[in-house]
């Protein structure tokens, strides 16, 4: 079967997708930020600043089918349930379920659009949140922040990455969640930390955070605990904590390359003497690890798919301006440096998009775990080649380029960062060359 392989359902609805990006979220994109720019500062990031194209988009995207595709499998009648006795007007089940694979094809067309995702309700941060959520969470969490995410009427951040710390190994992490048991014997915790590149922490539409942190067993309480402690490695546990907590503080809003991305963006986080229970911790301590794995996987298909129909795109304007332009009197793509350039570009988009849906069909076929390799390869091997599409847009735009006349620029500054979101490409070639050395020795003493 090919990897561009589709039912025809899941074709029917790809070919509607297109229209509906094509038409109305591209265009959409300059009403967004012209209704953005007309707020600085802090006001930036309240519920004014919120374009109201997003919201119309989402209602578009819920009549025609487009809500909610990134779920894998059937959702939980209770939560089925309790969006139909709430006489809710979404329908949170997809039109469609799809494969991972099946997803990414969708997922490249959302990816031509910086407002797609969102209006499709298949987002980051939240598309992983609700994963986590749908996988690990108990009924009570479920019902209480996977359903609003669910519906859209929410938005969510994921706390991971530490300013004083090198996060891309999770030991290092320093936010503590210090247990503690009462003589009753229930149990309590308290998270201090401190957390940035959170993103979306400071949309004023964002109302839960999860939160990685490393388990903390110093309390008195759990002297039995600390001997074990100390005889594993990480400790690292996911919790739940809603926005609204007093402890949980947005220092500051971070900005990329100069672009703050409001009104959703990045923030450094403080967490202060945060008192939670056992309802808010997900899977169990300890499991954080185990939930970000499983987070990851699927995550990674959806972000080098998006980044090469974003490439995608600027390709498709590169190829028009070499047609409009001329110098030295001869259009550009008459010109062989620039045909080099476009022959090089449709190479680099081929190979990403092949190379992540073999992934994707990996994991269809494996599991995350069992397409490790592969995984790891489309994280380092997609921002790369994306990348180099765009910035050979960008040269044959020239001055154009690098303005904001066009999705150029931005398109690189975003592509460029993927090279750190979910690990930096350096802790991925690791993992990718253990991995190929371990089949290697596998092989080795077969032949023995």
């Amino acid at each position: 079967m090919s990897l561009h392989a589709l039912s025809p359902t899941a074709s029917a609805l790809k070919t509607k997708l297109e229209s509906f990006v094509n038409t109305r979220c591209i265009p959409a994109e300059k009403i967004y930020d012209e209704h953005i720019s007309k707020f600085a500062g802090g006001d930036r990031w309240t519920a004014a600043a919120v374009p109201p194209i997003i919201d119309e988009l989402k209602k578009e995207a819920q009549q025609l089918g487009f809500w909610n595709l990134f779920l894998p499998h059937q959702l939980p009648n209770h939560l089925v349930s309790s969006n139909n006795t709430n006489n809710n007007s979404i329908k949170i089940s997809p039109s469609i379920y799809l494969s991972n694979r099946e997803y990414g094809i969708l997922c490249e067309v959302m990816g031509r659009s910086s407002l797609a995702p969102e209006a499709c309700n298949c987002s980051a941060p939240d598309t992983g949140n609700m994963e986590v959520l749908l996988k690990h969470g108990t009924k009570e969490q479920q019902a209480q922040y996977l359903l609003p995410l669910l519906q859209g009427n929410i938005r969510s951040t994921f706390l991971m990455t530490e300013p004083d710390v090198a996060s891309s190994d999770a030991r290092n992490l320093e936010t503590k969640l210090t247990k503690i048991v009462g003589s009753d014997g229930r149990v309590r915790y308290v998270l201090n930390g401190k957390k940035w590149w959170s993103t979306g922490a400071m949309d004023p539409r964002c109302k839960v955070a999860l939160v990685v942190c490393k388990m903390d067993y110093s309390h008195p309480s759990c002297a039995a605990e600390q001997h074990t402690a100390k005889q594993q490695r990480g400790h690292q546990t996911i919790v739940i904590v809603p926005m609204s907590h007093p402890g949980i503080k947005c220092v500051r809003a971070l900005t990329v390359f100069g672009s703050d991305d409001a009104p959703h963006g990045h923030a450094e986080v403080s967490l202060n003497n945060i008192e939670l229970d056992e309802t808010n911790v997900i899977l169990g301590e300890g499991r954080g690890f185990e939930i970000a794995q499983s987070r990851l996987g699927p995550g990674r298909i959806h972000h080098c798919m998006r980044a090469i129909g974003l490439a995608a795109r600027c390709y498709e304007l590169m190829l028009e301006r070499t047609m409009q332009r001329q110098t030295f009197g001869k259009f550009l793509h008459e010109h062989g440096s620039c045909r080099e350039m476009i022959a090089d570009s449709r190479s680099d988009l081929e190979a990403a998009r092949l190379l992540t849906l073999a992934c994707a069909d990996d994991i269809d076929q494996l599991g995350a775990k069992g397409a490790r390799d592969k995984i790891a390869m489309i994280k380092v091997a997609v921002p790369e080649y994306t990348s180099r599409v765009v910035d050979r847009a960008v040269q044959i735009f020239g001055g154009a380029g690098v303005s904001s006349d066009f999705p150029l620029a931005r398109a690189l500054v975003g592509l460029r960062t993927l090279r750190i979101a979910d690990g930096p490409d350096a802790v991925h070639k690791v993992t990718l060359a253990k991995l190929e050395l371990r089949k290697a020795k596998k092989r080795m003493q077969s032949k023995i």
